[in-house]
C-alpha cells in the first residue's frame, strides 16, 4: 500500500512542475494550445513505448471499445483540458494558487465520486466526519489563497480582474479528479496501466491537435522550437509519469487516496517552484499564509480519508 501511495504522491510532485514548463514553452511558440499539444505528443511518445514494450500493441481491440460506455474514454480530453487550462493560469495566478484551488476542486468532486460510486469507483457514504475535512480543506484554501491577497495594494482590482481565473482553476481540478477515477478504471478494465495511460494521453494529444488547427491555424515553426531548452520538452514526461502513477495507484488505493496524495505532492512541489523559481518561473517568496493555508489543509485531508 505505501509504495502507491508513494507513486501517488511523486505523480503530484511532478505535476506541480510540469505547469512552468509548459508555460515556459507557451510563451516560445505564441500559444497555450501549441504548447499543451507539443506536451501531450511527448507524453503520448513515451507511454506509447512503455505500452509496446509491455503488450507489443497500442490500441485495444475494436471489440473491447464497442463492448464499454463512452465516458470510459473522457480521461483523455479532461487531461487535455486541465493540461492545457494550466498553461493559462499559470503565469496568471503563480504556482502556488495555480496548484492550491484546483485542489478545492478536486476534493469537492473526488468526495462525489466516493459518495455515490461514480465511474466504476468504490461506494464510499459522506460521513460526518468527511464533510467536516471537506469544510476544513475548504478554510485551508482561504487562509492560502485570500488572505495573501489582502496584503496586495490595488487589490480590489485585482481580484476582480482574477476572480474569474480562479473559479475555473477550481472547475478544472474538478475535471482531473474526474480524469483520474476514469483513467483507474480503465486500467482495471484493460488490464494494463501503461496501455490506459497511453490511451488516455494520446486521446487528449488529439482533442489539443485539433484544437490548435482551428484556433491557431499552423503548427510549431522551426525557429520557435530552435529558441526552446532541452528541459521545455520533458513536461510531457512529467504528466505522462503523474497519469501512469495515478493507473497504477487507484485501483490499489482507491480513486480518493490517490487524489489526496497527488495533491500534498502538488503543494510541495508547487511551493519549490515559487520559491526558488524553477524553470524560468517569477519567484516568490512563500508567505506565512500560504504555509497556515497549506497546513489547514493537510488537516482536512486527513479528516477526509483517514479518520
Amino acid at each position: 500500500m505505501y509504495l502507491y501511495l508513494g507513486f501517488a504522491l511523486l505523480g503530484g510532485f511532478l505535476l506541480a512542475n510540469q505547469n512552468p514548463i509548459n508555460a515556459d514553452l507557451r510563451r516560445i511558440v505564441g500559444s497555450p494550445f501549441l504548447a499543451s499539444g507539443i506536451s501531450n505528443f511527448v507524453g503520448s511518445v513515451f507511454l506509447g513505448v512503455i505500452t509496446l514494450v509491455t503488450t507489443q500493441t497500442l490500441f485495444p481491440s475494436w471489440g473491447f471499445v464497442s463492448s464499454h460506455p463512452a465516458w470510459i474514454w473522457l480521461g483523455g480530453l479532461l487531461g487535455g483540458i486541465f493540461l492545457t487550462s494550466n498553461v493559462l493560469l499559470f503565469p496568471r495566478l503563480g504556482a502556488v494558487q495555480t496548484v492550491i484551488l484546483p485542489i478545492l476542486g478536486q476534493i469537492l468532486m473526488g468526495s462525489l465520486i466516493d459518495n455515490f460510486g461514480w465511474f466504476g469507483a468504490m461506494h464510499l457514504p459522506l460521513s460526518l466526519i468527511r464533510a467536516v475535512g471537506i469544510v476544513i480543506t475548504l478554510l485551508g484554501v482561504i487562509i492560502a489563497v485570500v488572505l495573501p491577497s489582502l496584503k496586495e495594494k490595488d487589490q480590489s482590482k485585482k481580484t476582480a480582474n482574477l476572480l474569474g481565473w480562479r473559479l475555473w482553476a477550481i472547475t478544472v481540478g474538478a475535471m482531473s479528479a474526474a480524469q483520474q477515477a476514469i483513467n483507474g478504471r480503465l486500467g482495471v478494465l484493460l488490464h494494463n496501466s501503461a496501455q490506459a495511460a497511453f490511451v488516455s494521453f494520446f486521446i487528449g494529444f488529439l482533442a489539443i491537435f485539433i484544437v490548435s488547427l482551428v484556433v491557431d491555424r499552423r503548427l510549431p515553426r522551426r525557429n520557435e522550437l530552435k529558441n526552446a531548452k532541452v528541459w521545455n520538452g520533458i513536461g510531457g514526461f512529467l504528466g505522462a509519469m503523474f497519469v501512469f502513477a495515478t493507473v497504477l495507484a487507484v485501483p490499489q488505493i482507491g480513486a480518493g487516496l490517490t487524489i489526496m496524495m497527488g495533491l500534498i505532492g502538488q503543494i510541495l512541489g508547487s511551493m519549490l517552484v515559487q520559491q526558488f523559481g524553477w524553470w524560468r518561473s517569477s519567484r516568490y517568496r512563500i508567505q506565512i499564509w500560504q504555509i497556515i493555508g497549506v497546513l489547514v489543509m493537510l488537516v482536512g485531508i486527513v479528516f477526509i480519508k483517514f479518520l
